[in-house]
């Protein structure tokens, strides 16, 4: 992807764990690498279609200079943030702050904290079978579009499916959702958990009915085998009303587990369907 580079940009600001650090403050050093497309910018010599340098680094002074932290850790975090926030068309950013003048009373060249944040896509599952489903299901959606760090929530048009896993219990509405979210996975976990309380979600019976179901199927390059979090969803292959309506979204995405993208696993889960229906009507 494109670059743009800041090196070396001086801030004067407050930043440290000391009394004096805060009170007197000190030069700290910034370098940061914007990730985005130049392509469009560069064609049309249009400074709109790109992202100004000169405000960003107007944008990092005012922030530092604003802002008090006791650690850069936390400096660095919040404004990589607040950056990526701002200026839509950073796609991630790597940000260094350095500190020159820390008091080391030892000789040294510069202390710096080095973080790499970015915008990161991934893809949910969204069902309801308790109350107005379709109502918990666009408040569900509404929640998601609601969150700061979520933008361009795109959802699948929604199905009504059987229920699965052996527990009976009413039809489900089911729908697929893409997203970019500056939430880690387990951050996007924790707040489809508070969307789902809030639908009144109960947590009582295994695959049992629900007001609201949020579960994460993709989450970028993200894997894990987690038992409260595990991704690439590990049954996805076998439940039609995850793949449905996943294939309108992105047939193509590749399940780095299985080798298989969600267009071949939808086309070999409905003929296998298909297949033990003409088995059954044999019999």
């Amino acid at each position: 992807m494109d670059q743009i580079k800041i090196e070396h940009l001086e801030v004067y600001a407050h930043h440290g764990v000391f009394p004096q650090e805060t009170e007197k403050g000190q030069i700290f050093v910034i370098d940061a690498v914007l990730y985005t497309e130049l392509r469009a910018a560069g064609m049309a010599d249009e400074l709109a279609l790109s992202t100004n340098y000169g405000e960003v680094c107007h944008f990092i002074d005012d922030y530092l200079r604003k802002n008090t932290f006791l650690l850069i850790e936390a400096a660095a975090e919040h404004l990589t943030k607040e950056l990526l926030l701002h200026f839509p068309l950073i796609k991630h950013l790597v940000l260094e702050i350095r500190k020159p003048h820390a008091p080391i009373n030892l000789p040294f060249s510069s202390v710096s904290v080095k973080i790499e944040r970015g915008w990161k896509k991934a893809y949910l599952g969204i069902g309801s079978n308790l109350g107005d489903k379709q109502a918990l299901i666009e408040k569900g959606i509404e929640g998601l579009k609601g969150n700061s760090m979520i933008r361009d929530v795109k959802c699948s048009k929604i199905i009504t499916t059987s229920p699965y896993g052996g527990v009976e219990q009413d039809d489900f509405l089911n729908a697929a959702i893409e997203l970019k979210t500056l939430l880690t996975p387990y951050e996007l976990l924790s707040f489809l958990h508070e969307l789902e309380a809030e639908a009144g979600r109960e947590r009582k019976v295994h695959w049992g009915p629900r007001t609201l179901d949020l579960d994460i199927l993709f989450y970028q390059d993200f894997l894990s085998n987690d038992p409260a979090l595990t991704v690439p969803h590990p049954d996805m292959e076998n439940r039609q009303f995850v793949l449905e309506p996943l294939n309108e979204l992105c047939p193509w995405y590749l399940n780095p587990v299985t080798g298989k993208n969600v267009r071949q696993m939808y086309l070999e889960l409905v003929q296998n369907r298909d297949r033990n229906d003409e088995q059954e009507d044999v019999r």
